[in-house]
């Protein structure tokens, strides 16, 4: 059975990894010749938005999935017509523009920050006053690990932050006051067989993702209903097929929505060790029809990013419970090269190991 993948990246390359044992061939589509992926797999070279590439892709392809949120919708719609595109083209749609987004999730009855559509500055002006400051804007469409972002810290810095990303549709999103960072994956299957992954606790730096806990420290069971019931609602509402990430925050009301990704995602890494079913194998199992695996975790793991320099592989590497995993990326500052997942029986061990690994990470 062949998968098509729209990107090439790390994430279409544990795909693959995660895949081939499974018995599944993988072909990806990238713009860049050198990507992550290209090494273990078919890889076609050209635009998203190509027809002759996107017909090339889905020749022969028994489903077609994607590793980035960012893909053309419309290139979705097309390629849907040779062979299931899964996650839906919709979970594309509503996660691609932050404004649709929060209001799917509203739609739902499921909280999210407060937050103002903006397109001129009168109207960044009017939702400051609203949302009062700090508040953050954003560009409502691209963006990541802290791109297209401006924080406004009092009135008198709008006009800085409009200068920096105006011109273009944007959102203001106010302050929230958060215990912490959390994050729920959930797979759902062609059948609708559902898999939650336990909630994970995240630690950003420079709007990058650096660490990540999992399970998350001192999580009740109703925390984790709670997130799992958002997750099943905007499943069940998108008709989603694969993995689902959602990211939230804790605040003394509950959860709060910030963001998806309908795909894999860099806060469900660590279950490739951690987990009695990989993200990227589920993943898999769900597009293809095949029955979910378990989603529990076995014991206690802490997923650390390598951004922008590659480390001692040989010092981390004699850690014990530590699993590496580079990308093939040449490093560059501010660049996810790789990651390190450190696992334990418990916790008490996990922390000890992690405070032999962080040091060894650069910033």
């Amino acid at each position: 059975m062949t998968v098509a993948i729209l990107g090439a990246g790390q994430l279409g390359r544990m795909l693959a990894l995660a895949g081939y044992p499974l018995g599944l061939r993988f072909r990806l589509l990238d713009p860049a010749p050198a990507s992550p992926a290209a090494a273990l797999a078919e890889q076609l070279v050209g635009p998203f938005d190509q027809p002759e590439a996107l017909a090339q892709l889905a020749e022969g392809a028994a489903c077609i999935t994607y590793e980035f949120e960012n893909v053309p919708v419309e290139a979705a719609r097309l390629l849907d017509r040779h062979a299931p595109v899964l996650p839906p083209p919709a979970a594309l749609e509503a996660s691609q523009d932050r404004l649709v987004e929060k209001r799917f999730f509203q739609g739902l009855g499921v909280a999210t920050p407060p937050f103002a559509s903006v397109e001129s500055y009168a109207e960044l002006e009017a939702a400051l006053a609203d949302l009062g400051a700090p508040a953050v804007l954003k560009t409502r469409r691209m963006g990541y690990d802290g791109k297209g972002q401006q924080v406004i810290r009092s009135a008198g810095e709008a006009q800085a932050a409009w200068g920096a990303l105006g011109g273009q549709p944007l959102i203001l999103e106010g302050f929230v006051r958060f215990r912490r960072e959390l994050s729920i994956l959930a797979a759902r299957g062609r059948g609708g067989e559902l898999a939650f992954y336990p909630l994970v606790e995240n630690h950003h730096r420079e709007g990058i993702l650096r660490r990540s806990n999992a399970p998350a420290p001192g999580v009740s069971p109703a925390l984790q209903q709670q997130a799992e019931q958002i997750a099943q609602a905007a499943l069940a509402a998108l008709g989603y097929v694969g993995v689902l990430a959602i990211e939230l925050f804790e605040t003394e009301a509950g959860l709060l929505v910030n963001e998806m990704a309908p795909r894999v995602h860099n806060s469900g890494h660590w279950s490739i060790e951690g987990a009695e079913t990989s993200q990227f194998e589920n993943h898999l199992r769900a597009i293809c029809g095949m029955p979910l695996g378990s989603a529990a975790a076995r014991g206690h793991s802490v997923m650390l990013n390598i951004i922008g320099t590659l480390p001692d592989t040989e010092a981390l590497l004699r850690i014990p419970g530590a699993h590496l995993h580079l990308y093939g990326k040449q490093p560059r500052p501010g660049r996810k090269l790789g990651h390190l997942t450190v696992c334990a029986d418990t916790e008490a061990e996990l922390a000890k190991r992690v405070a032999l690994a962080e040091p060894l990470i650069a910033p």
